[in-house]
């Protein structure tokens, strides 16, 4: 027992001692690799910071400049590593990680695909010059102001101040709305007036009212006023303008205060906006019996 641990010893010894060696041997090579390494992250983050002002003078988007900041950060400090490895004679190494991260990669890849396929789309999303922050867009059932567009997702804040979150990917693949493209908005209002109306009337007071009401409105020709239909208890018509805004709240509020202003004008000139009525026709006359309950009976 006692030799078999002395040559156990032993054999630790001189694998220690040899190892040892090969670190003193190689001693100005891992400094230098020390030295390399640390160079390398320093020239990092000034090419980081570098790249991030580049692209400040760019249209895109602050997640895609972040983005690509950080991508030439990793570039240079991949470099550096493979350096260190040249410098220490670790190049079979090298092509033992680079075979293992090719194999490790495609399991990530197959396992990611969604978060990958949602990065892809952030990607192709700051390059789109007709979305960008603080537009008003309507998408898979949505509808708010940008406020944030990373690698993940899309981030609105609709008009009752609550944040949606659409992955990248399903605003990619489905239609956007974007109420912000042009310096102004449509407002359609939809209204029915009675018979016995005036038409004529009718369509001048809700020109003239829209006029007084809205600055946006120069002339009666901006105004479209159509009647549409023959409805069971009016005659329905729609009446459009523009606005200068590009928010759909605002043209929501406008739309409120067209109708505010729209049934004061109509209240004025007697103008009547009637409710769905029916009438029931009885084939003949109804005889309607009542009797009197004496005081004792209800008693």
């Amino acid at each position: 027992m006692t030799e078999q641990f002395s040559e156990a010893w032993s054999l630790m010894t001189e694998k220690l001692s040899s190892w040892f060696k090969a670190v003193v041997l190689n001693l100005p090579n891992i400094l230098i690799a020390i030295v390399v390494f640390t160079l390398a992250i320093i020239i990092s983050r000034y090419i980081s910071k570098l790249v991030s002002k580049l692209l400040e003078k760019t249209k895109l988007q602050a997640s895609m400049r972040s983005l690509l900041s950080k991508i030439a950060s990793i570039v240079v400090v991949m470099v550096g590593l493979f350096l260190v490895l040249g410098i220490l004679n670790l190049s079979k190494a090298l092509n033992t990680i680079l075979a293992g991260a090719g194999v490790v990669g495609l399991a990530v890849g197959l396992a990611l695909q969604g978060a990958l396929a949602n990065t892809y789309s952030g990607i192709v999303l700051s390059y789109v010059k007709h979305l960008k922050f603080g537009d008003w867009i309507e998408s898979n059932g949505y509808e708010g102001e940008v406020v944030d567009l990373d690698l993940r997702s899309v981030t609105l804040k609709q008009p009752d101040n609550n944040l949606v979150y659409l992955p990248n990917k399903l605003v990619v693949e489905n239609p956007i709305k974007n109420y912000s493209t042009t310096a102004q908005s449509r407002v359609i209002l939809e209204c029915g007036v009675g018979y016995e109306s005036n038409l004529e009337n009718v369509r001048d007071l809700v020109k003239k009212t829209i006029l007084e009401n809205f600055e946006s409105v120069e002339n009666k020709e901006d105004i479209i006023f159509l009647y549409q239909e023959f409805g069971d208890s009016s005659i329905n018509f729609e009446c459009r303008f523009w606005i200068n805004s590009t928010s759909a709240l605002e043209v929501a509020r406008a739309k409120t205060d067209a109708m505010i202003a729209i049934k004061s004008a109509f209240d004025k000139n007697d103008i009547n906006i009637p409710f769905p009525i029916r009438t029931l026709d009885f084939p003949q006359p109804l005889n309607i019996v009542t009797e009197k309950v004496s005081q004792e009976e209800e008693k």
